[in-house]
């Protein structure tokens, strides 16, 4: 009689726990949390960003300051990765680099995003010759050299930070306004835009409220997917001496200087590159892991 009790509460609880389910965005949570490179690419990339946001006050060093006696020396106690041939501190200019080739991907990236995004979502919604017309210009603005585009774009308006974020993300809207349209194209057959079409919202209304919400998975994958090609632009447009000028300093920058000079002071290349990879590898492994997590067909496994 207890033994038929005990079974009967708990299949009472597992009943319960079955009703109440789990969201997408939960089980999409689990699933992630189960990646271990996912994870730890994420809890990388914050502590990056933390340390980029602290840098003016745990710099151990002042950003500008020269020991032309000192000159390159190797990493040692008091310079734990060595100096560059100014005698600036090395892990000084590593952080303050950090800052700019952060910036530039995430600012760069939130306005390709907010260009792809709107851009897809229009053509994918409203469809017909609307949606010809804009995706042949996609079209056209893929097959042009975007680096001659940014070239030109530095060489006419001048060489500074804010241009640079925005001519990158000019250049890297495109595939998500592809992604963009069609998932818009998917989601505007589906019930819930129907339903808001019948209560008489606008086409703006319905696809700011109900269309890009529902396709924030692939954005978000997609977002952690370009962070790192934009800052792979960043470092070769800095390589090249389009990027970032000096007094300001980034990764891409640092590892051009530390290529002219690699056979005599090797760590002012190895240190910075270390770091450019080391967020590029934590960009894509949480990228992956996110793709993964949201995979709906997941769910299923």
């Amino acid at each position: 009689m207890s033994d038929t009790s005990t079974l009967s509460v708990a299949d009472e609880i597992n009943l319960s726990e079955a009703e109440k389910g789990s969201s997408l965005w939960q089980d999409a949570w689990i699933r992630l949390s189960k990646n271990r490179l996912a994870v730890a690419g994420g809890v990388i990339l914050i502590f990056l960003i933390v340390v980029a946001l602290l840098t003016p006050w745990i710099a151990p060093y002042d950003y500008e300051t020269q020991n032309l006696d000192l000159g390159a020396t190797p990493p040692s106690a008091a310079h734990w990765l060595g100096t560059d041939v100014f005698g600036r501190d090395l892990l000084t200019q590593v952080m303050y680099g950090g800052r700019v080739s952060l910036a530039v991907g995430f600012i760069a990236t939130a306005v390709a995003l907010l260009i792809g995004v709107t851009w897809g979502a229009v053509a994918g919604y409203v469809g017909g010759r609307t949606d010809a017309f804009m995706m042949r210009i996609v079209d056209i603005l893929y097959a042009l050299p975007f680096m001659i585009f940014i070239v030109l774009l530095m060489v006419i308006f001048g060489r500074n930070v804010l241009l640079l974020f925005l001519a990158i993300g000019a250049v890297e809207w495109l595939t998500m306004a592809r992604i963009m349209r069609s998932q818009v194209q998917s989601l505007r057959q589906q019930e819930f835009v129907e339903a808001a079409i019948s209560l008489g919202l606008s086409p703006g209304a319905i696809i700011r409220k109900h269309v890009i919400p529902n396709a924030l998975g692939p954005i978000i994958v997609y977002t952690t997917l370009t962070i790192p090609s934009v800052m792979l632009l960043e470092a070769f447009l800095s390589f090249l001496g389009l990027g970032i000028q000096p007094p300001q300093t980034s990764w891409g920058l640092l590892i051009s200087y530390g290529a002219e000079t690699m056979e005599e002071y090797p760590w002012l290349l190895i240190f910075p590159g270390m770091a450019l990879s080391i967020t590029l590898f934590s960009l894509n492994f949480l990228g992956d892991g996110l793709r993964d997590a949201l995979d709906v067909r997941g769910s299923k496994d």
